[in-house]
């Protein structure tokens, strides 16, 4: 008598087309976990700490005389005027970090919100602030420490500012923030020096007399509105970086939440730096005439601290500018990684991370080769670089808001948009008004530079959209 056994469920084979998927669901985790991703190591602190040092507080010292000069001596009321504008900025820019936590900042933002051609010329332009920028801080840097050190030429300066900070992004945001927020408490200490040697020498009867509170410094000697929007605009130059944090969305732990705090933070910390810095500063020298306006702030350390503080005070804008060139640099190449990834520029360059260390490491090489051009420039020419993409991409994403708030379903903006027609349209358009006005008003130097800029990036678009009659490359979602 023969026994049929029945084979059980777990004896059966598989079927041919669930081993197919198993394998393929393997293949596909095991290419994933080989391939290098920006790490979300960054916490709050960490964020704020980046931006802050990207705006390197030290500079409203190092550009007082230019500003002074502009404003008349309203140089306090010129800084309080660019905060009030760059917060309306900053909020729209946490605004649309909440809705779209990926990196690229104005080139994501702009592209998702209004159109992802719009969104190449706003990454393109913003280009021009973003990989010029690490090299005026370079120079700027190199500058500080020729007039200290005159037997060291400011090559080497330069070349050593360039080599140290490329190898600290190359190996991550987690050891370049350790060195960041040494130097920023070496930052700190300077400059609170600084205000209270100003204050011990307001009281002793320098400057504008021996009490501390005076409206000088607000309204000048002669000002007008005119006078002080001329000052804003290039004090608005010393807010860059609340919108840098944005590019570290994907190295945040928490993006959405993040981000936007950040964003904000920043730039508050930033103004009530800058106001009471210049505040403080202006009593001490009233007056808007110097001998040189580009280094007034070392005339005004030697009148209230002497050799000893001068030296410190050098010092001090050095490390400033060593660490905001560590933020620049790697917000550089976050914004060519982003938009490498997509395909917009070349993506076996741009759109790689390093394997080892999961930075974008030879975007981060190329931002390094390009600050080299600081060998031939000096710093009231490389300043003209960064200006127009700046206002350029602030406008934009003010503009960004809007549009993302009008085409969301009534159903959804409550929950995703808060604060209805105010905080979505109101405040967004007198933003976008406000930062256009400063673009505008820019030396024609910057002006006809951004424009040659945006001409180029025009040719490029046509070109990667078949004479517009197609999106940009686009990171897909399975990307």
């Amino acid at each position: 008598m023969s026994t049929q056994v029945v084979p059980t469920s777990a004896a059966r084979p598989a079927p041919k087309e669930a081993t197919l998927s198993s394998a393929a669901a393997s293949i596909a985790s095991s290419t994933e976990a080989a391939t290098p991703h920006l790490k979300r190591t960054l916490k709050l602190h960490s964020i704020v700490l980046i931006g802050v040092a990207y705006m390197a507080p030290l500079i409203v010292l190092g550009t007082f005389g230019v500003i002074a000069t502009a404003s008349k001596g309203a140089t306090a009321m010129s800084y309080l005027l660019a905060l009030v504008v760059m917060l309306f900025t900053a909020s729209s820019y946490g605004r649309m970090a909440s809705l779209h936590p990926e990196s690229g900042s104005a080139y994501t933002y702009v592209g998702k919100a209004i159109s992802p051609k719009l969104g190449f010329l706003a990454g393109w332009t913003v280009l021009l602030d973003y990989i010029f920028l690490p090299m005026v801080i370079w120079l700027i840097g190199a500058s500080y420490l020729e007039q200290e050190f005159p037997g060291v030429p400011s090559w080497a300066w330069i070349l050593g500012f360039i080599a140290i900070t490329t190898v600290l992004n190359i190996v991550g945001l987690q050891v370049a923030d350790k060195v960041t927020f040494g130097l920023m408490l070496f930052q700190v200490v300077v400059l609170a020096t600084f205000l209270y040697l100003s204050a011990r020498s307001v009281m002793n009867g320098t400057g504008a007399g021996s009490s501390l509170f005076s409206l000088t410094p607000f309204l000048g000697k002669g000002s007008s509105l005119t006078n002080i929007i001329a000052g804003s605009a290039i004090a608005a130059y010393s807010y860059l970086g609340f919108d840098a944090v944005t590019t570290m969305s994907e190295e945040t732990q928490h993006p959405r939440r993040d981000i936007p705090r950040a964003i904000m933070l920043v730039a508050l910390i930033g103004g009530i730096v800058f106001v009471t810095a210049a505040y403080f500063v202006q009593l001490v020298h009233p007056s808007f005439v110097f001998s040189d306006e580009s280094s007034a702030g070392f005339e005004i350390a030697m009148t209230i601290g002497g050799n000893l503080f001068t030296a410190l005070f050098i010092g001090g804008l050095c490390v400033s500018q060593f660490t905001s060139g560590i933020a620049a640099q790697a917000s550089a190449s976050r914004l060519l990684y982003a938009m490498g990834r997509d395909g917009v520029l070349l993506r076996r360059v741009f759109g790689r991370l390093s394997r080892h260390f999961a930075t974008p490491a030879i975007n981060i090489v190329i931002i390094g080769i390009i600050g080299l051009i600081a060998l031939f420039l000096d710093v009231a020419t490389s300043t003209s670089f960064v200006n127009f993409g700046a206002f350029t991409a602030f406008t934009l994403v003010n503009l960004s808001v809007i549009a993302s708030y009008l085409r969301m379903p009534a159903t959804e903006r409550k929950g995703r948009m808060p604060g209805g027609i105010l905080r979505n349209i109101v405040l967004p358009l007198l933003g976008a008004a406000s930062c256009f006005y400063l673009l505008v008003h820019l030396d024609i130097n910057a002006i006809a530079l951004g424009l040659s800029w945006l001409a180029i990036g025009i040719v490029i678009l046509l070109v990667l959209t078949h004479g517009l009659r197609r999106n940009p490359p686009e990171m897909s979602s399975q990307e």
